[in-house]
């Protein structure tokens, strides 16, 4: 079996995906995937030196994260155009990873770790969704007191994604992290436990 796990920024996400694997599912992290697709030999990063050119490339043959960003964050086209070369690659890799996966042990849950889920449009491609949850006002509280932005910084982080009520509403099961550590973790043991006997609303 195998689920989306998705949400917003400051909501949480990787504490419920690390919670998730502490209970024996195995993960495959989008984010991760989107770093080893272009590295150094792969084809994706071929594809975008041709696309941007060499000056993207480092010396190192790496790809500069900064400089491609500062490209593709300023200009809507651009980033379509990057987009294009690399979700189609990020994909596939994790249709790849989860069928070994799920292969190697039936039985185990197998949940993919996708920022933009629901963004993408890529929520039928799992049996299931998850979606770690706080409320917009919770979000932007985090984004000012951890990460150090401005309010309207938080503001234009938060309001770039789908809206997190909208997300809440479209998922099969929803993880409220505006609470404790704790009332987390019982609402995965929860999950886990009607998982195990065949009765999670999925």
């Amino acid at each position: 079996m195998n689920i989306g796990l998705t949400g917003g920024i400051a909501t949480g996400k990787s504490t419920v995906a690390r919670m998730l694997v502490a209970r024996g599912a195995a993960l495959v992290d989008a984010d991760r995937i989107a770093r080893e697709i272009v590295e150094p030999g792969q084809a994706s990063l071929v594809r975008i030196a041709e696309r941007f050119g060499a000056k993207v490339i480092r010396e190192d043959g790496t790809l500069d994260r900064r400089l491609l960003g500062s490209i593709v964050f300023a200009d809507a086209e651009e980033r379509k155009a990057l987009e294009a070369i690399t979700h189609p690659a990020i994909r596939e890799l994790m249709r790849e990873r989860i069928a070994a996966l799920e292969a190697e042990r039936p039985d185990r849950l197998v949940v993919a770790d996708i920022p933009l889920l629901y963004e993408s449009g890529l929520q039928h491609l799992y049996e299931g969704i998850m979606v770690a949850y706080v409320p917009r006002e919770i979000q932007r509280i985090r984004l000012i007191e951890r990460d150090g932005m401005t309010p309207e910084e938080a503001d234009k982080r938060i309001g770039a994604q789908m809206d997190i009520e909208k997300k809440r509403q479209l998922a099969d099961y929803v993880i409220d992290n505006s609470r404790t550590i704790a009332d987390t973790e019982a609402q995965l043991d929860r999950f886990w436990r009607s998982l195990k006997s065949g009765t999670v609303p999925l």
